[in-house]
């Protein structure tokens, strides 16, 4: 795995052996950050189910002020410092280890304002994504979820989905305030 474009371009990042993680693939990094170029300059991006923390560390690459990575796997969590010190961006992310749900109070609480958020939880949790979106409901950021491409995720109330991407077996669903 390695970061696609920007400041770190075809820097390589590690990833926990075996199928512990299902890391976003190259080409659907890419697409997302097309999508994103302007939205994330200089913005906050918060990576949730982080994994090896790539998607996050994408955004860094291209011009993200700071990435915050939410991940509750001790072992990825490892693998994420690790990138993190490889690239040399300590200073540039936050890591919170735990759920996506105590890591999103974390931020309210220290008053960042994310302009995007990502999740990209295990396509088997589909609980995870109602979950999640429903508790980022009244967040002015862009919601982007990565999740099977046979899968439809339904918006909660507060949200709306403004986009869908296929790609593969894959698709993003990007979702905004509907207040």
């Amino acid at each position: 795995m390695r970061i696609i474009a920007g400041e770190f371009r075809s820097r390589r990042l590690k990833t926990l052996p075996g199928m512990a993680l299902r890391p976003t693939s190259d080409r659907l990094r890419e697409t997302l950050f097309n999508v994103l170029a302007d939205t994330i300059r200089g913005a906050i991006f918060v990576d949730c189910y982080a994994g090896s923390g790539a998607v996050g560390l994408e955004a860094i690459s291209r011009g993200a002020a700071m990435a915050v990575f939410l991940e509750q796997s001790k072992g990825a969590v490892r693998v994420l410092h690790e990138n993190i010190a490889t690239l040399g961006v300590q200073t540039r992310t936050r890591v919170y280890e735990g759920s996506v749900d105590r890591g999103l109070r974390q931020l309210a609480t220290e008053n960042l304002v994310p302009a995007v958020i990502f999740l990209d939880p295990p396509y088997a949790a589909a609980e995870e994504y109602q979950n999640t979106l429903t508790a980022l409901s009244d967040s002015p950021a862009l919601i982007v979820a990565e999740h099977a491409a046979r899968t439809e995720l339904i918006s909660p109330p507060g949200l709306s989905r403004v986009r869908l991407l296929r790609q593969g077996d894959s698709a993003l669903s990007f979702f905004q305030s509907s207040k």
